[in-house]
């Protein structure tokens, strides 16, 4: 087993070899440039961990980390559009680099290199992760209707937010460590199970994402402090606020997330404030913790030796006190 830190720079190394350049430079340079800015290699360097947890070898498990890479990265770039985003890890997002055509196009591009590098695989893998693949991806976009479907209404539940999530964030992280315990050849019951740890750890990891977005250091946070409010997005920290709030505060909540006005900044510290004093920046923290204990359970019934379900929980308390 190695380090977080040794998986990611493996990584690294072999998405530096992956690099693209070739013509047309207009629909491959921008492909380059997200692959290339950086961010937290999360759910590749999950590939790789899981495949040695189950006994396999990480380099074995290289090209389905990069498929998860290639496919998170087309993600972002149409979602970016989608959210009408001005940057991404501190940098220019791709529509607002180049334009919003190249933006869909190359994104369209990225998916299909995603479902390319599976075909590295003698043919039953390549049908098991591409049936995982498939059906995550699906559920991708099915969650990130559901964040737009949520934008103009103001009837969202709880578990109606905790679904959305599920499916637009949490299934590929449980696709991520599935995926490196098909490649180790791990049991049926243990690729099942490793996909539950990794599907709440995600939960937790997007209900730190929603706290981040509105508390978040802008030097480390690497996006727009605050986007999720002016966007009017009805996250965790908003659904808690509404229900902690008088009837006056919640009015005066569903009032700023229905209207568009020019003074974002004072839209969102008035916003956060209504976070804190109802609690729900707390209860929000309270979630992460939450989800992130219910992941640690399910490594009980993981067929691993003990400083292998560490390791992995050594994983999940690092993503609890991540600041980006």
């Amino acid at each position: 087993m190695l380090s977080i830190e040794k998986y990611q720079q493996e990584f690294l190394t072999f998405l530096k070899a992956y690099s693209i350049v070739k013509e047309p430079k207009g629909l491959y340079d921008p492909i380059q440039y997200i692959l290339n800015l950086g961010g937290k290699r999360l759910r590749p360097v999950l590939t790789l961990m899981t495949a040695d947890v189950f006994g396999g070898h990480y380099r074995d498990a290289l090209n389905a980390a990069l498929g998860v890479e290639v496919f998170h990265n087309f993600t972002l770039v149409h979602d970016d559009i989608m959210d009408d985003a001005p940057l991404r890890r501190g940098k220019e997002t791709v529509h607002e680099k180049w334009d919003t055509n190249t933006g869909i196009l190359s994104g369209d591009a990225m998916l299909i290199m995603a479902y390319q590098v599976f075909e590295n695989y003698e043919p039953e893998t390549f049908k098991a992760l591409t049936a995982l693949f498939s059906k995550t991806a699906l559920e991708v976009c099915e969650g990130q209707q559901y964040d737009v479907d949520f934008e103009t209404r103001n009837d969202v539940t709880i578990p109606e937010y905790l679904k959305m999530i599920e499916y637009k964030t949490s299934v590929l992280v449980g696709a991520a460590m599935k995926m490196g315990a098909i490649v180790a050849k791990a049991s049926e019951k243990d690729q099942n199970a490793i996909y539950e740890f990794g599907r709440n750890l995600g939960i937790a990891f997007q209900l730190q994402d929603d706290y981040l977005d509105a508390f978040g250091d802008p030097e480390t946070f690497g996006k727009q402090v605050g986007g999720d409010i002016i966007e009017n997005k009805k996250t965790y920290l908003y659904l808690k606020a509404l229900e902690f709030s008088s009837e006056k505060e919640q009015e005066r909540l569903i009032h700023l997330f229905n209207i568009d006005t020019d003074k974002t900044d004072e839209k969102v510290f008035v916003v956060k404030e209504l976070f804190k004093s109802s609690g729900a920046a707390k209860a929000t923290k309270q979630a992460v913790e939450d989800y992130t204990n219910k992941a640690f359970s399910i490594l009980e019934t993981l067929h691993i030796s003990e400083d292998r379900k560490q390791l992995l929980k050594d994983f999940g308390r690092t993503l609890m006190r991540r600041t980006v």
